[in-house]
């Protein structure tokens, strides 16, 4: 019955993504939904892409293992994000009228940034892809009682998302998010009230996760704890601001108040209702403490199991088919924004700077939907060969962003000062330093990440203010049109500024 159910739902959200690819004509529409999505829409693609199978499984057991210190990442980092995302970046993304944030990298710098930031963006993206393709196996093996192995999970999962995201892209991505938004909020207080009582009341289940130490956010005034926690709230608070599936669902609205209003209340939302499933996992504490034992005790995937075995064995056959429909549906919204994310970054800002700009519409968003297969098969197989957590697979792909592309995006949007050269130097002392600090010092008193943000910084100040041997000064230009949403003609840049060919036509 069960199986059944499921079946049923993912036919379902693949009905709808089709429905969805009728509106499809255009690069705009494929990536940005043809920026057209109201209050409600815009709301739903925030919260549920990112309200996925790290937040329903990977942090509630996280929580449980770590408390709200282990947590500190995401939610209070993520959901941090997207308020700065709508109070600070919001309005001047809408107003360049760009295809993907990779465009802004071309339009304020040049294409040597633009690919550069390209390339990173779409690495980043591996690691969120899979966390989400992992839960997709995990979910489907758990439903199968094991005849449906890990692996073959991945699979079918990556096929579910390619099936509906192929034709419908961005529309497919609102249409299914929105249905999807539903499915998890319902579902999801509905097993938080019932287990809630089922383990005495909310206040026996506040009162468990108090005592064992769980609402501590920061256990230690150690200047290394204090760094790592800040750390981790920074990589996830500012990695995560230069993704293109956040630019894509601030441009995907019908306009800029929407913009703001949609990402605000999607980051709002997201933070209050990412505590619905630790707290799920907190009353397992008291319906079966020695499987939660057992479960965080675990090593490598098994220990993020604790909700999915707490349904399976402790709830009727109507609440497990609420439960896997909400963990179905935030994992499938979560995992399709990471996959059409990068495809649109590696389309238009790789492989079309290789053709010389000279890609038309139609072709674009061609070529997006073989990249999406592509870019699909190469996140199974990082899926099926990594032992990571989903958690970590999440934190580690911000890491990315957060030393190669910040960076160039909030100096280049609000500093006019800005130059292809610091860009250049950016990306490079800031992805050079990381790594070069995850070999010899990964526990350090400075967690990598930060060291690498800080060469970042000094790269993009320090290349900036130099005398420019490569690049020349950049269109700082381009901070006055974002600012102003009127597009700018300097003598000899020409910027062109279209809803679906602009971005492709201003480029030095």
């Amino acid at each position: 019955m069960l199986v059944t159910a499921v079946a049923a739902y993912l036919m379902l959200t693949v009905a709808i993504g089709w429905y969805a690819a009728r509106r499809v004509h255009s690069a705009q529409d494929y990536f940005a939904a043809g920026r057209s999505l109201p209050l409600y829409m815009n709301f739903a693609t925030v919260f549920a892409t990112w309200f996925g199978a790290e937040t329903v499984l990977a942090v509630s057991s996280t929580f449980l293992r770590d408390g709200l210190s282990g947590v500190v990442a995401d939610p209070f980092g993520a959901s941090a994000c997207l308020i700065i995302v709508a109070l600070v970046f919001a309005r001047r993304f809408y107003r360049l009228n760009l295809l993907t944030i990779g465009d802004f990298y071309r339009k304020r710098y040049n294409r040597t940034v633009e690919i550069g930031t390209g390339v990173a963006i779409t690495l980043s993206y591996l690691g969120w892809a899979s966390a989400n393709l992992l839960a997709l196996g995990i979910c489907f093996n758990v439903l199968s009682q094991g005849a449906l192995s890990l692996e073959h999970g991945i699979m079918l999962g990556a096929a579910v998302l390619v099936v509906y995201l192929f034709f419908g892209g961005m529309f497919a991505v609102a249409f299914t998010d929105l249905f999807q938004t539903v499915v998890i909020v319902c579902g999801l207080l509905y097993i938080a009230f019932t287990f809630g009582d089922k383990a005495g009341g909310f206040d026996r289940v506040m009162a468990a996760a108090s005592g064992e130490g769980k609402l501590v956010l920061v256990p230690s005034l150690e200047p290394r704890d204090l760094i790592a926690l800040l750390a981790a709230f920074l990589t996830m608070a500012l990695g995560s601001i230069a993704q293109q599936d956040v630019f894509q669902r601030v441009t995907s609205a019908k306009d800029e108040k929407t913009a703001v209003r949609g990402t605000l209340l999607g980051g709002v939302f997201y933070f209050v209702f990412a505590f619905i499933p630790m707290f799920i996992a907190v009353t397992a504490l008291l319906v079966d403490p020695e499987a939660v034992k057992v479960g965080l005790g675990s090593e490598g995937r098994e220990f993020q199991l604790i909700l999915p075995n707490l349904i399976m064995n402790h709830a009727s056959g109507f609440i497990q088919a609420l439960f896997f429909g909400a963990l179905l549906s935030a994992i499938l919204s979560t995992a399709s924004g990471a996959l059409l994310a990068p495809t649109a970054i590696f389309t238009e800002n790789i492989l079309k700077p290789m053709t010389g700009g000279r890609m038309g519409d139609r072709q674009l968003v061609a070529t997006a939907r073989v990249m999406l297969v592509v870019f699909a098969g190469s996140t199974m197989l990082f899926a099926l060969n990594s032992e990571a957590s989903m958690y970590e697979m999440v934190q580690n792909a911000y890491k990315v962003t957060l030393v190669a592309a910040f960076t160039p995006l909030a100096l280049g949007m609000f500093w006019r000062g800005a130059t292809p050269q610091g860009a250049g130097l950016s990306i490079v002392l800031g992805l050079f330093t990381w790594i070069l600090m995850e070999q010899v010092a990964p526990e350090g008193l400075v967690p990598p990440q930060l060291v690498g943000l800080g060469a970042a910084l000094f790269g993009m100040v320090a290349g900036s203010l130099a005398p420019q041997v490569l690049g020349g000064r950049g269109h700082p230009e381009v901070v006055d049109e974002a600012v102003t949403g009127k597009p700018a003609h300097p003598a000899g840049h020409g910027h062109a500024h279209g809803a679906a060919h602009g971005p492709g036509a201003s480029h030095s």
